[in-house]
């Protein structure tokens, strides 16, 4: 895959007169030089159902009246441009409206908009009707006729679906409509035949042409969905809902799992479909230094507008994002991220126990986020990963534990491995008692809520206190190690017969449970206070945890550096080289929850501790080519970055 690549979105109304009308060769060349740009995705089809190019299978779209979608590959073939073509799949607004048939239903359809036609939005459609064979009849149109460079296929899921065909599928095999479980059941043949048919319908003219089918999340712990790509795109707009922590943590996961992949944003102030919006240069720097230092080849998002002239302004922004990428592009290739710790995913454990991921969506986030804050290398890892590469492995909140998974744990602690659980994690199935030895008896679920914790000492930033917890915990002793913080009970919950003050009464100075207990190679939290993290973002917090993550760990962190709580610091290695990457950017909320990055503010004198087992050749600042002095003693590596704007990579040679 390439490193610098565009999808062009062109989803145009019937109702726009003159579309494609201003498209010129010379013009669509010349933006996409000025953007730095060596892919894009184009479009056969869009969500309103229009082919932009002839067809025998779909309609031209009315307003259109020559082959786009060929002049826009010739061109960009002829400058060395490689062009992935997109088709809406779940989309199809024209065949919606002729072939209601081939909607797609989920329980309270009409309720919540899905078959309402009342409002302007499109609707999904069933990929177990007769739909799915135009669908394919399109792609192979595509392949074809066209020079494409792979598929892009939208708005594709496994989707649990009540349609009639769905209903009557569902009857012949003896599955009950009334048993969700039944229902996605189905729902994962239709999308495992709908991804088998795409191939062998690509195959056939193009074999090997790669393909990726979009649903918007990429399932951690489902690899059998991921493998039915060639590649995986991750979408993550940070001013579209997603956040500026997304990406890194969705990053974390799938470079893991041994697939090429991406990182997609966005040109817009918000989102998709925003005609007019654009970003701040600094925020597009930033976005794709993100994607590249965390592994990922780098894909922003742009509408082409109806006329078919590209934005002049919209490739001036991109090519300033972009030239960066294109300098650094030798310390990016074939380099590999490393990383200390594993944090096991909460929603991989939900998949692996088919319970529903949506009961416990904060955790991984919230973990993630005190890793990042804390300048940790980690991984997000599934119940298939090796683990025996992490030095930590940390279940967040809610990660039971089977006979299988259990197994899994022990054999990595013999081997010499770290742990760190916390609440319901490394409990068995039902959630009577833990399945691995954490060093602390069970004693019940905490009958109070909130909760104070008390540490042994001072934090870094904080005196000694009972610090407020909002999450449920639950309530064990210790019997072995020691314990660095307790559970202090409220004087009571808050009812209304008993309550005190305006949220909550306060410590009673009483312990309650142990709160933080460690025990050679693990550590267990009592409260659910990754979670906690994710919701409340209180100092304390992420304090703890990191207190008790450089306890279990100490020396054998790989880098420690100064870089403030909103810096990013990932490791790389490429051969006989490393490469410490370090970014800067503080988004600041503006408008209704969207995060801005306009100002860079440089960093100065950034000091950085790499562990190495052996002396470097030299330390230099790249691409620039700067020699860095620097230190080896005791096993690292330290130097000093003198200034950072924006992204800094540090390649350490051996």
């Amino acid at each position: 895959m390439r490193y610098r690549q565009i999808h062009l979105d062109f989803h145009t109304s019937e109702k726009i007169p003159g579309v494609g009308k201003d498209f010129s060769k010379e013009q669509f060349q010349e933006m996409l030089k000025k953007g730095h740009v060596d892919s894009i995705t184009v479009f056969s089809k869009c969500h309103h159902g229009w082919s932009y190019h002839p067809t025998k299978v779909n309609e031209m779209h009315p307003e259109l009246g020559f082959d786009l979608l060929k002049a826009q590959i010739e061109a960009a073939h002829e400058i060395d441009v490689k062009t992935p073509v997109y088709i809406s799949a779940g989309f199809d607004e024209k065949s919606a409206v002729v072939h209601p048939e081939w909607l797609a239903w989920s329980p309270n359809s009409y309720e919540a908009g899905e078959v309402d036609f009342s409002t302007p939005r499109y609707h999904k459609l069933c990929l177990n009707s007769a739909y799915l064979d135009k669908l394919l009849g399109e792609i192979r149109e595509v392949c074809e006729n066209y020079d494409a460079d792979g598929i892009f296929l939208d708005i594709v899921s496994v989707y649990p679906c009540y349609c009639e065909n769905c209903k009557k599928s569902m009857a012949e095999k003896g599955l009950d409509i009334n048993e969700p479980k039944d229902v996605l059941r189905l729902a994962e043949e239709v999308y495992d035949n709908y991804t088998r048919r795409v191939r062998e319908t690509i195959d056939a003219v193009k074999p090997g042409l790669p393909v990726f089918h979009n649903g918007g999340h990429i399932r951690h712990g489902r690899r059998d969905l991921a493998h039915m790509d060639t590649h995986l795109e991750l979408e993550s707009l940070p001013t579209g809902g997603w956040g500026y922590d997304h990406f890194p943590m969705s990053a974390a996961y799938v470079r893991t799992i041994g697939m090429d992949y991406l990182g997609m944003t966005g040109k817009f102030h918000k989102t998709w479909g925003e005609f007019g919006g654009y970003k701040h240069p600094n925020a597009l720097r930033y976005e794709v230094a993100l994607s590249a230092a965390n592994g990922a080849k780098c894909s922003i998002g742009d509408q082409l507008h109806p006329s078919g002239l590209m934005d002049n302004a919209t490739y001036s922004l991109i090519g300033e994002a972009y030239k960066t990428i294109e300098e650094r592009e030798p310390w990016l290739k074939d380099a590999r991220n490393r990383s200390d710790i594993a944090i096991l995913s909460n929603e991989a454990i939900a998949n692996y126990f088919n319970l529903e991921a949506s009961r416990v969506p904060g955790s991984n986030a919230g973990c993630a986020r005190i890793l990042l804050e804390s300048h940790y290398l980690f991984d997000v890892v599934d119940t298939e990963a090796d683990l025996s590469g992490y030095k930590l492995v940390i279940l967040p909140d809610h990660c039971i534990l089977d006979a299988a998974l259990t197994e899994k744990i022990n054999g990595y602690l013999a081997q010499g491995g770290k742990l760190l659980a916390s609440y319901q994690s490394g409990m068995d199935p039902d959630k009577t008692d833990f399945a691995i030895d954490l060093g602390v008896r069970y004693e019940g679920m905490s009958e109070y809520n909130p909760t104070y914790i008390r540490p042994e000492g001072d934090l870094p930033s904080l005196r000694n206190a009972a610090y407020i917890i909002y999450e449920d915990s639950t309530k064990v002793t210790a019997t072995a190690g020691k314990v660095t913080a307790i559970v202090e009970k409220p004087y009571f919950n808050r009812t209304i017969e008993h309550f005190c003050s305006h949220k909550h009464a306060p410590a009673s100075g009483e312990k309650y449970s142990d709160a933080v207990v460690i025990n050679g190679n693990t550590a267990y939290l009592s409260q659910r206070l990754f979670h906690e993290y994710y919701q409340q973002g209180n100092i304390y917090t992420k304090q703890i945890v990191r207190e008790v993550i450089q306890e279990l760990l100490g020396d054998e962190i790989s880098v420690r550096t100064d870089l403030p709580a909103q810096g990013i610091l990932t490791l790389t290695e490429q051969g006989n080289k490393q490469m410490v990457h370090t970014l800067y950017a503080s988004p600041v909320r503006r408008g209704d929850k969207i995060e801005v990055i306009e100002d860079i503010i440089p960093l100065y004198n950034t000091a950085v501790s790499l562990r190495s087992d052996r002396a470097p050749k030299a330390v230099t600042l790249v691409p620039e080519g700067t020699p860095l002095p620097y230190t080896y003693t005791n096993g690292r590596i330290e130097f000093t970055i003198p200034k950072i704007d924006c992204w800094q990579i540090t390649e350490i040679e051996y």
